[in-house]
């Protein structure tokens, strides 16, 4: 069966090569009673995976079961997969078969397997070993030809670490692994998908579909989509019951969108090494702001103190006049053309002052700087500073958000969404 034929089938909508990646991995191991385990986030579609795996295996005609292991209470998960006799457990009145029996043939699904307590799994491992259980109560070992397929929204390795999985349980399912991509990892399927979806409400509610302007499209693929495609699917319905109008622009699509989500939207996966990269040049900046701020705050200390106690001035002269004069002589310059060797006969409130600065370049100070001098607050906000940055940018690229998104160190995507975040027009 090829791959638009499993698409069609099952209601499957995109064409990102990550999602024919695994569509394609597991209609290849289908054919073989290897442990699959699917791994993603909730909301991917990680049991569409199991359905076309039994679907198109030779198990395809004996019964499936998917089983929620985070659904289950810790105390019954063993009775409910493994069975129990007559009188194992308070409330056990008669005997009762598991999901190892009742499937025998067939295929299990585990969904959400890392919520599996760990007595559980030892029993798990068992029989994925040996093929071999034993009833809750019983003594007597029971055979069983079930396929297991295990999903997560875990990373299960980094639960095995902490002692909440068994390593070698996760090495026994990840035979086969599948990772299922998150929506924000499929851009290219957002509008296809939405746009399904609103028909099929459309049909259902009796209604006309749905379209989005231009503006709202950049802004749904932008939207970084935590819950997936459930939460797309949610979406699409929330617009085609409640919008007022046919076309949805942005600013009618932002009243369906969550508020905080929307103002810190991350950044993609595809743009993690401009995240970085522009992450680290923002800490620059930032270090290079809070040092500047430190250098004012210190002049500001000494300018009070010199007006305090002027007989300071003299010093803190002499001090800089040598440091200038250092420098000078070092880079192969004539000092005395600089500072003639000369008495000074003017008195020390007439001399000009030179201060010494943090970054070691002295400054010269003026009577009236000292005798006037304003409180400075400069601005530490990042948003501030991020959205200049943003339009010096764009400035200096006339406009053109590919030059100016690579001189920023950010992708022409990120830099879209930070246009309509700050509501900066293109200049």
């Amino acid at each position: 069966m090829d791959l638009q034929s499993i698409k069609n089938r099952f209601g499957i909508i995109g064409n990102a090569p990550a999602l024919n990646f695994a569509l394609n991995t597991a209609v290849q191991v289908a054919g073989t009673d290897l442990t699959v385990l699917i791994v993603g986030e909730s909301g991917v579609g990680k049991e569409v995976i199991s359905q076309i795996i039994h679907a198109t295996s030779s198990r395809k005609h004996n019964p499936f079961i998917a089983l929620n292991c985070g659904a289950i209470p810790e105390g019954t998960i063993d009775s409910e997969l493994f069975g129990h006799e007559k009188g194992a457990f308070t409330g056990a009145v008669d005997g009762r078969k598991g999901y190892f029996e009742t499937v025998n043939g067939g295929t299990l699904f585990l969904d959400e397997i890392g919520e599996m307590p760990l007595g559980t799994q030892a029993r798990l491992l068992r029989v994925l070993e040996t093929g071999e259980f034993i009833r809750v109560g019983s003594s007597k070992v029971q055979k069983t030809d079930v396929r297991v397929i295990a999903a997560t929204n875990r990373e299960l390795l980094e639960f095995a670490e902490k002692g909440r999985f068994r390593q070698d349980l996760y090495y026994r399912l990840s035979t086969v692994p599948i990772r299922m991509p998150a929506l924000r990892d499929r851009q290219e399927d957002i509008l296809l998908l939405f746009r399904k979806f609103v028909i099929d409400f459309s049909e259902r509610y009796k209604t006309s579909p749905v379209q989005l302007d231009e503006g709202a499209k950049n802004l749904l693929v932008a939207y970084p989509f935590p819950g997936n495609v459930r939460e797309l699917k949610n979406l699409a319905e929330q617009v085609s019951v409640l919008s007022t109008s046919n076309l949805i622009t942005i600013s009618e699509l932002k009243k369906f969108l969550p508020e905080k989500t929307v103002n810190k939207m991350p950044m993609l996966a595809s743009d993690a090494p401009h995240q970085s990269e522009f992450a680290n040049e923002r800490e620059i900046l930032y270090k290079l702001f809070f040092d500047m701020k430190k250098d004012v705050t210190e002049l500001k200390k000494m300018f009070i103190e010199i007006l305090q106690n002027p007989s300071m001035a003299g010093s803190v002269s002499n001090f800089a006049k040598e440091s200038l004069m250092n420098d000078f002589q070092s880079n192969g310059h004539d000092s005395t053309s600089i500072f003639p060797q000369t008495k000074v006969t003017q008195p020390i409130t007439q001399q000009p002052t030179f201060i010494q600065t943090s970054i070691g370049h002295p400054v010269l100070l003026k009577d009236d700087d000292l005798l006037h001098h304003e409180e400075i607050e400069e601005t530490l906000n990042i948003s501030i500073i991020e959205k200049e940055l943003i339009i010096k940018a764009l400035k200096k690229h006339k406009g053109k958000r590919k030059d100016a998104s690579r001189e920023l160190g950010i992708s022409e995507r990120t830099l879209y969404r930070k246009l309509i975040e700050y509501d900066i027009d293109d200049l």
